[in-house]
């Protein structure tokens, strides 16, 4: 270091943080690659030596010690929905925290050809592992005929797989809800799904089968919507004219605000003629009129989870260690009360 030049002055250097923790560069980097030939005492003096000086690892010098990319590729769909664009957000984070950098890859076409052409160009850009953030049967299926050269691990909601898989339970979080409406008295509960396809549609509406039947309740047909608010707003204008059950559960919380707007214009109180609850607990969820019973789903966590979950595949124990999954919940707020 030149006369005159502090550690501030320039990028902090793994020199630095031996120097500081009083023990070797090796040393350094066998901690920061989580090593297990290391004291207890020693992680910690170096743990907080890392701290101090903020050291980030240089990602080409890790690579070369663990003879890994430092890359995780992401295969995605349907980012434009809540739910997965949180997860991402959490994996990109989670990722970071370990070295990582992330390299995502959009499935345009749900069919062999995209399938290939995308994880082709994932592996070719050399990334250790690979999360399938897809959700839906058409992408789990086409991958799970495909050969994958590194570990995989998918985003499968309500319901496991022969990869390893990750995701919140969401039939629970349905049922919950279900019956949450049934104890404040309702007769029964119309639903109105997701997009056909998803593995969260058929995971909430098997929620939503076993609340009504555990009750022995009455189980209407349910309306077919897509996660948006308009096609909530459409279904909703039949619920407002056919008006067969004083409790409606919208697969997403979108949907349910499009069938609050449908069914106040005819007319429908909500919740004094009709409640109306969601699903995801999306952050304008307690902002709208009324402010929307729903269930929250802790995507961001699972994002996290999902980063453990491919380390732990990749063969990395420690990172990989089995962490709880965040239990859905239900929030209760004004769009929901007993039958009027």
């Amino acid at each position: 270091m030149k006369p005159g030049t502090t550690v501030t002055d320039r990028a902090v250097r793994m020199i630095d943080v031996a120097r500081l923790a009083g023990v070797s560069q090796q040393t350094v980097s066998r901690v920061v690659n989580a090593h297990p030939s290391v004291s207890a005492d020693v992680r910690a003096r170096v743990e907080r030596a890392v701290a101090q000086l903020n050291y980030r690892p240089n990602p080409a010098a890790r690579a070369l010690v663990t003879s890994r990319s430092m890359n995780i590729g992401v295969l995605s769909y349907g980012l434009a929905q809540y739910g997965p664009s949180v997860v991402l957000t959490g994996l990109v984070e989670e990722a970071r925290v370990h070295g990582y950098a992330t390299m995502l890859a959009g499935l345009g076409d749900l069919d062999p050809a995209s399938a290939r052409a995308a994880l082709g160009h994932l592996v070719d850009d050399a990334v250790d592992g690979i999360v399938l953030l897809a959700p839906v049967e058409p992408a789990i299926e086409v991958v799970h005929h495909l050969e994958v050269a590194v570990p995989l691990v998918e985003f499968a909601p309500g319901r496991g797989s022969e990869r390893s898989a990750f995701g919140l339970d969401e039939v629970l979080g349905a049922r919950l809800v279900t019956a949450a409406l049934l104890d404040l008295g309702h007769e029964t509960v119309i639903h109105v799904t997701g997009a056909p396809g998803w593995l969260g549609t058929e995971a909430r509406l098997g929620g939503w089968r076993e609340a009504l039947s555990d009750r022995g309740r009455v189980m209407l047909a349910p309306h077919v919507a897509d996660w948006s608010a308009a096609s909530g707003y459409q279904v909703g204008q039949v619920i407002a004219r056919e008006r067969a059950a004083t409790a409606v559960f919208a697969a997403n919380d979108q949907t349910a605000i499009g069938v609050i707007r449908a069914l106040k214009e005819h007319g429908v109180a909500v919740p004094g003629d009709v409640s109306v609850v969601g699903f995801d607990d999306i952050p304008e969820a307690a902002y709208v009129d009324p402010p929307l019973t729903t269930v929250h789903l802790d995507f961001a966590s699972l994002g996290a989870l999902a980063v453990h979950a491919l380390l732990g595949a990749m063969g990395d124990d420690e990172a990989g260690a089995a962490r709880s999954t965040p239990v859905p919940r239900v929030v209760t707020r004004a769009s929901s009360a007993p039958p009027g």
